[in-house]
């Protein structure tokens, strides 16, 4: 399947990042190429568009889309290790950073990748595949009381113990190594009449599973406060994330790192002694409009926060 990806809030990304030429910009989530290509055509001729990812059939589609020479470099890797990525790239500074978390729509189309619960296909959603742990691996190896918490924590699963536990009934008959296997077994923990309204039974532990199995929530934490190291004074960062669990520590670590002052309201000085490295540009989350949304249903979910380095 050819690696093709609709980049979600695309002009919102143009101008939250602020691109001129000469700027030099960093796509944590290369992923079809989308965003980098509009950067690219921004900040040219004398920009540097540095692109990072950690599936290579998203850098390959990448290297076949995007102008390669001095003025772009693609690197392999996830974007927790952006000090070390950006350092291998021999950069002193960027002027911007995007990030654009989740599955790309390849990742969730190509069904042999396990991401989909929508497709029969093995279990794996390892986004990038030359690391061991898969989602079958969680299946088999976790504890029932480890897959309750997952599913609660990172999929904010309401029948999270109980889905645990029919998958670990489950195993002891057979390996759950199938996407639907899986899906049979939620749909039949779920109460029928939990099932009847609402998306579909198994998004939430398939979100759950992928989040596991990719570390995403340490890795962007790493990530972001790496990003903010690397920007100069004026340099932006720009985030777009899907679900309420991102949405939360972007917004959460904007707040911390733009110095909000966090004593008690009754003191009559601050004495948190917080300063200030972010100012945050979007009060609130910008979110994609009625049009976009119709055009690529997958950005529905979308929500964008951005920051300036001071």
């Amino acid at each position: 399947m050819e690696y093709r990806h609709t980049p979600v809030l695309l002009a919102e990304v143009t101008r939250y990042l602020s691109l001129h030429p000469g700027s030099i910009i960093v796509d944590t989530t290369l992923g079809g190429a989308g965003h980098a290509r509009r950067i690219q055509d921004s900040i040219a001729p004398t920009g540097i568009l540095v692109g990072i990812d950690q599936d290579d059939a998203a850098l390959d589609a990448a290297a076949a889309t995007l102008r390669l020479g001095q003025q772009s470099i693609l690197l392999k890797g996830n974007f927790g290790e952006l000090d070390r990525l950006l350092a291998q790239a021999g950069l002193a500074y960027v002027d911007g950073i995007l990030f654009d978390l989740g599955v790309s729509s390849p990742q969730l189309d190509m069904a042999e990748r396990g991401f989909s619960y929508e497709r029969d296909a093995p279990l794996d959603m390892r986004m990038d595949q030359s690391q061991s742990l898969s989602a079958a691996d969680v299946l088999a190896q976790y504890s029932e009381s480890e897959l309750a918490r997952i599913f609660r924590e990172y999929g904010e699963e309401r029948w999270a113990s109980r889905i645990a536990a029919f998958i670990v009934a489950a195993r002891a008959r057979r390996p759950v190594r199938c996407t639907s296997d899986l899906v049979k077994i939620i749909k039949d923990a779920i109460p029928a009449s939990a099932r009847r309204t609402g998306p579909h039974p198994a998004r939430r532990v398939f979100q759950a599973l992928r989040i596991e199995v990719n570390a995403e929530l340490e890795a962007l934490e790493r990530g972001l406060h790496a990003a903010v190291r690397w920007l100069r004074p004026g340099g932006r960062i720009v985030v777009i994330s899907y679900h309420s669990l991102e949405d939360r520590l972007v917004k959460s670590t904007f707040s911390d790192l733009s110095g909000v002052c966090r004593c008690p309201s009754d003191l009559p000085e601050c004495r948190c002694g917080r300063e200030s490295v972010l100012r945050v540009i979007t009060k609130k989350a910008v979110f994609p409009t009625a049009e976009e949304v119709r055009d690529n249903p997958r950005a529905r979910s979308a929500r964008l926060r951005a920051a300036e380095r001071v």
